[in-house]
C-alpha cells in the first residue's frame, strides 16, 4: 500500500514542472469529482425528499403555532401551478446536493491549491477546509433556528385580518436563501484569519478599523438578509461582530 502511494506521488509531476495544459487537466479532474458528488448528493436528497420536506416546514409550523396558539396541526403549503410541486422538489435537491457536496468541493479545492503552497502554508490548508465546513454548518443551523421568528414577524406585519397561504416554492426559496447567506457569511472569520496568515492585514489594523467594521457589519446584515426582518439581521450581525473580535485575538496570538 505504501509503495503504491509512493509510486503515485513519484509519477505525479510537481506544480513547477506542470504545463498549463496539465494544470487545466488537474482542474478538470477536481471539477468532475465535485460535480459527481453534487449530482449524487442531489439524488440522495431526491430519495429522502418527503421526510426532508417535513423538516423544512417545521419553522413554518412553529411560527403559526406561536401566532395562533389555539391551532391544531400544521396547515399545508399550497401550489398554484401544475409544475410547481416538481420544480420545488428539484430546487430542494439542488440546494441539498450543494450542501452534501460542500465538504468534497472544499477538499478538492484544497488538493488543487496545496501543491503550489509552501511547506509552512500547507499545514494551514486542511484546518482551513475543516473550519470552513463547520462555520458553514453553524451558519445554516442559525438560519434554520431563526427562521420561525422571521416568519412570525412577516406574518404578523400583514395585520390580524389577513390569512397567510404560502407556496412551497416561495417558502423554501426564502429558507434556502437564508441558509446559504448565513452559511457564506459565517465564513467571515476564516477569511480574516487567512488574510492575517498571508500578511494582508494585521491584528492592529483590525483594532484600528473596529468602529467602521461595526457600522459596515450592521449595514451588511440589514441589506443581505432576504427576509428583511430584525431577528435575522441581529442573528447575523451579532455573530459577525463576535467573529471580528475573535479574529483580532487570533491575529494577536499569531503575531506572538
Amino acid at each position: 500500500m505504501a509503495r503504491t502511494m509512493q509510486r503515485r506521488q513519484a509519477a505525479r509531476p510537481s506544480p513547477d514542472a506542470m504545463t498549463l495544459l496539465e494544470h487545466l487537466g488537474e482542474l478538470r479532474r477536481r471539477l468532475i469529482i465535485s460535480l459527481v458528488t453534487f449530482v449524487v448528493g442531489g439524488i440522495a436528497v431526491y430519495v429522502v425528499y418527503n421526510p426532508l420536506l417535513d423538516l423544512l416546514t417545521t419553522p413554518y409550523c412553529n411560527a403559526l403555532h406561536s401566532l395562533h396558539r389555539h391551532m391544531h396541526g400544521c396547515p399545508a403549503l399550497f401550489i398554484t401551478a401544475p409544475l410547481e410541486g416538481f420544480t420545488t422538489r428539484l430546487n430542494v435537491c439542488a440546494y441539498g446536493g450543494l450542501v452534501v457536496a460542500l465538504p468534497v468541493i472544499l477538499y478538492e479545492l484544497w488538493r488543487f491549491v496545496t501543491p503550489g503552497l509552501k511547506t509552512n502554508e500547507r499545514r494551514y490548508a486542511l484546518p482551513f477546509v475543516i473550519s470552513s465546513v463547520l462555520l458553514f454548518a453553524a451558519g445554516a443551523v442559525v438560519a434554520f433556528l431563526i427562521y420561525p421568528r422571521a416568519l412570525q414577524f412577516l406574518i404578523s406585519s400583514s395585520g390580524p385580518h389577513v390569512t397567510s397561504i404560502f407556496s412551497p416554492a416561495t417558502y423554501i426559496s426564502l429558507l434556502m436563501a437564508l441558509v446559504l447567506i448565513f452559511g457564506i457569511a459565517f465564513e467571515f472569520p476564516a477569511v480574516l484569519v487567512g488574510l492575517e496568515l498571508g500578511g494582508a492585514i494585521t491584528s492592529r489594523g483590525l483594532r484600528s478599523f473596529r468602529r467602521w467594521a461595526i457600522l459596515l457589519i450592521v449595514i451588511f446584515s440589514a441589506v443581505i438578509t432576504p427576509s428583511s426582518d430584525p431577528f435575522s439581521m441581529l442573528a447575523l450581525a451579532v455573530p459577525l461582530l463576535a467573529f471580528y473580535e475573535g479574529a483580532i485575538v487570533v491575529g494577536r496570538v499569531l503575531g506572538k
